[in-house]
């Protein structure tokens, strides 16, 4: 037995119960209708013409009936007789290579026969000008030499800084569109100025690139889409100003502050661009971002299958297993944060052999003194925080929460032979 074992061997893991996070559910059903609808404003209308090559960015990020938001759009111009098709816009994710941009959308189920249009997916940018800072301002080649370009993608607030526009369609064109290159030179005076430098990025873009408008949704606490928006290109950035702080307002959050373990069973790409939402976790990489949460130690226990090894903000975890270590490819790791010049969250945290000593691990450093008001919380992963599990130190105060339904049922620990959890991800 390892010195490692002979210290925690004997810490105890505390009971956990069944809690159910309630929010604001409304949701759109027929997104078909909105987005056909909105196609109908005539500033919408008229910037499509018969015959033209419209490029169509998607992104990387797991975004509800993403499917569906594109091949409504590639329907929607091809019943005016323009000819779309998909351009990856996810700076360096996928590798930084034009294949693994394909194989990203390809994950989200976006494939030529899906959304009923080529995807050309190409790592080449062109240049359109200078930042008066000096940066220079790249966009996709492929996209550039479209006669429009539409852009879709989620308004949420960003994981590493805080502003009055954070992710969605202007930080898609300064970074999604911009690839490799493009992110690169966004990134590279750090996050301290990345509110302004997106902005004025998507602003020459818009100016000198042949941008029709940006399709943009707000997402429920559930994750569902509650609102869909088509704005026109000179609209993009002071409509989404607005639609920021919808999307503030509908983001989930853990109803339980402080905490003193944390507990998130995956990580991945697919649940956050840092691995888990700095806006759930109240951890960030960065000192630019307006945080809520707070708390003593947080452990990861793995890596979803579908990052195929990215573990970008890793290091924001005090606490992991060998598990998640094993699986991290280094290379698309290390890519998103070189690209990003952000390379704290790239440490790997205290590594404990299996799921049962990275528990007892958080429990020994959490610096509570009485195990019986521990303040623990459980999550599958931090985009779903509706069904979670709490310690019995919470559970007077979820019973006052009328925003909380709690059973008295006790959720066991239930390891397998090698230490590890048997319900890692599917006990929500």
């Amino acid at each position: 037995m390892s010195i490692v074992d002979d210290l925690l061997q004997d810490m105890p893991l505390p009971k956990m119960y069944r809690a159910r996070q309630i929010f604001n559910n409304t949701a759109i059903d027929d997104i078909h209708a909105v987005i056909v609808q909105q196609f109908r404003q005539p500033a919408i209308e008229n910037s499509i013409k018969a015959g033209q090559r419209v490029a169509i960015a998607v992104g990387s990020r797991g975004m509800n009936r993403l499917v569906e938001l594109v091949a409504t759009t590639v329907s929607e111009l091809k019943q005016r007789g323009a000819e779309p098709f998909v351009v990856p816009a996810m700076g360096s994710h996928g590798g930084a290579t034009a294949e693994g941009q394909r194989h990203v959308l390809e994950e989200l189920g976006v494939t030529e026969a899906s959304v009923g249009c080529p995807i050309v997916s190409s790592m080449e940018t062109v240049e359109l000008g200078k930042m008066d800072n000096g940066l220079p301002v790249l966009i996709d080649k492929q996209a550039m030499q479209a006669d429009g370009i539409i852009i879709i993608n989620r308004i949420k607030p960003h994981t590493s800084f805080s502003g009055p526009l954070e992710s969605g369609l202007v930080k898609m064109l300064s970074i999604g569109l911009g690839k490799q290159q493009g992110a690169d030179s966004c990134h590279a005076m750090g996050f301290g100025h990345m509110a302004v430098n997106i902005v004025e990025m998507a602003k020459i873009k818009i100016t000198k690139a042949p941008i029709l408008f940006g399709l943009a949704t707000i997402e429920n606490a559930y994750d569902k889409i509650a609102k869909i928006r088509l704005i026109p290109a000179e609209d993009i950035v002071e409509e989404e100003r607005q639609l920021l702080i919808e999307a503030k307002a509908s983001m989930p959050r853990i109803l339980f502050n402080p905490l003193d373990i944390l507990v998130v069973d995956e990580m991945g790409k697919q649940f956050s661009g840092t691995g888990t939402d700095p806006n759930i976790t109240g951890r960030a990489a960065t000192p630019y971002l307006d945080l809520k949460q707070q708390i003593t130690k947080m452990a990861v226990l793995d890596l979803s299958a579908t990052s195929h090894g990215n573990a970008t903000g890793v290091g924001l975890a005090d606490i992991c297993t060998k598990r998640l270590v094993d699986k991290i490819d280094f290379d698309a790791t290390y890519a998103n944060h070189i690209t990003s010049t952000v390379l704290t969250h790239g440490k790997i945290p205290v590594t404990m052999k299996n799921d049962l000593r990275t528990l007892q691990l958080a429990m020994k450093t959490s610096n509570c003194l009485d195990f019986s008001t521990l303040r623990a919380v459980r999550l599958p992963n931090t985009l779903q925080v509706e069904n979670i599990l709490i310690s019995e130190g919470l559970l007077e105060e979820a019973k006052g929460n009328p925003n909380i339904e709690v059973t008295d049922i006790v959720h066991k620990w239930n390891f397998d032979e090698e230490g590890n959890l048997t319900d890692i991800g599917s006990w929500s």
